[in-house]
């Protein structure tokens, strides 16, 4: 009975620590939506200088819904909450200048992806 009533002090005293452990690394893990991506980069003119005041337009190609963005002084562009099932076109517009189109493919499965557009003029 002594024997008993000592193993189950022992038991019981590592339960306790290994509880906490569990629970901090239930915590630890990053709570990441895998559903969704994001997608940022520059807009450039020719020379390699951003370009202030650019509209990029992301185009989901499922529905055709269209989000713009304007560039700051720095050029730079971003676009969250993206599906991963969802391939979507991108284009920067200044002035009298656009960029080619470039495609964000389903099959890209970065979490960010960066994608720069430089203008034709």
């Amino acid at each position: 009975m002594v024997g008993t009533m000592k193993a189950n002090r022992v038991v019981a005293g590592l339960i306790g620590p290994l509880l906490a452990c569990s629970v901090f690394l239930l915590k630890a893990q990053p709570n990441e939506d895998t559903a969704t991506r994001s997608v940022q980069g520059i807009v450039s003119d020719v020379g390699g200088n951003a370009v202030a005041g650019a509209i990029v337009q992301l185009k989901d190609t499922k529905s055709l819904q269209i989000r713009s963005y304007r560039t700051g002084a720095d050029g730079a562009y971003h676009f969250a909450g993206l599906s991963t099932n969802t391939e979507y076109e991108l284009e920067a517009r200044h002035e009298d200048a656009t960029s080619a189109k470039k495609t964000l493919s389903v099959f890209n499965t970065r979490k960010a992806v960066t994608v720069n557009l430089k203008l034709n003029k």
